[in-house]
């Protein structure tokens, strides 16, 4: 068989300007992944080590902090390496493995922000059958189902991407191994691979979407009937706090994907592409968690440990 693809290597672009610039976008982008990956520990750690939090709420909340971890991961120490050595090239194997694992995580994802969304639906819409319903097993099988179906999402969409030749210029104009500027620089007929990726993307965004929007549409109706005033407020706030990231992922993911033609406005994408990959994975933890009561307290009960501890160590 003879091997089609010329170029060995890309050149990843990242975010070009002067050494100043450079510098700014490094030490902006390392704090946040930084504190990126320590939050999202954090509530991993404190879900694991808190009895009261082994809920299925919780459960998925942890599942989403593993993931998020990974996710920002995937690109941002490429990135930093970039940046800091001026190194700007990674091979193309390297490329096509980061971009399977982002696409994995990325549709990973939205399957669990669809769960998380059914969680909410039973909790409020069906409290009495809540733990019936929401029994380990059902859990389980619930969070192993939307890691499958999001490690095969990306199957089909490499295997047309490694079908396709590119043969020169190899500079990707994007911080990682994007998808859009990777077809730009193919050599030849490029429309089988766009349509594939634009079935898939519909396919994972309208399907999991399709579970939140229908979840939300029942919980908002079952909170307008409750006759407290504080409980629905209380509601409501978790319910647009949960809300704003969906719209923030979801409506930047769909731009992104859901195109025919997603090579073009390339320099846009790379600017959307930060709201999902970097600035989500930032926000999850604290929308999700640090704002519930049930984190508040068993955040307080850590730290009034640390601070016993302490005290009786200086006494």
């Amino acid at each position: 068989m003879v091997n089609r693809t010329v170029v060995s290597s890309f050149l990843l672009a990242g975010f070009s300007g002067c050494l100043y610039c450079q510098m700014t976008v490094f030490f902006v982008f390392f704090f946040i992944y930084i504190f990126t990956v320590l939050e999202n520990l954090a509530i991993i750690l404190l879900v694991i080590q808190d009895s009261k939090l082994w809920k299925p709420m919780y459960i998925f909340v942890g599942n989403l902090s593993f993931l998020e971890i990974w996710y920002i991961t995937v690109t941002m120490p490429n990135l930093l390496f970039n940046n800091v050595t001026g190194n700007q090239e990674i091979s193309y194997n390297g490329c096509v493995t980061q971009l399977f694992f982002f696409t994995f995580l990325g549709a990973t994802e939205c399957y669990l922000l669809a769960i998380m969304a059914y969680d909410r639906y039973i909790a409020i819409c069906n409290p009495l059958q809540y733990t019936v319903i929401m029994q380990d097993m059902y859990v389980w099988c619930l969070l192993i189902s939307s890691w499958s179906f999001g490690l095969f999402t990306p199957v089909v969409p490499i295997y047309c991407l490694t079908q396709l030749n590119f043969c020169g210029p190899n500079k990707v104009d994007h911080y990682f191994c994007h998808v859009s500027p990777l077809l730009s620089l193919a050599c030849g007929n490029i429309k089988t691979k766009e349509l594939v990726d634009f079935i898939v993307s519909v396919f994972v965004l309208i399907s999991s979407l399709s579970v939140i929007i229908i979840s939300y549409i029942c919980i908002t109706w079952t909170i307008l009937k409750m006759p407290s005033s504080h409980g629905r407020q209380k509601a409501f706030s978790t319910c647009t706090s949960h809300l704003a990231v969906v719209c923030v992922y979801y409506g930047s993911m769909g731009f992104t994907y859901m195109r025919v033609t997603p090579a073009s406005s390339i320099s846009l994408n790379k600017l959307v592409s930060v709201l999902y990959s970097v600035i989500t994975p930032l926000l999850n933890p604290i929308i999700y968690t640090l704002r519930n009561h049930d984190v508040k307290l068993s955040l307080q009960k850590v730290f009034g440990k640390q601070n016993c501890l302490k005290q009786k160590l200086f006494h």
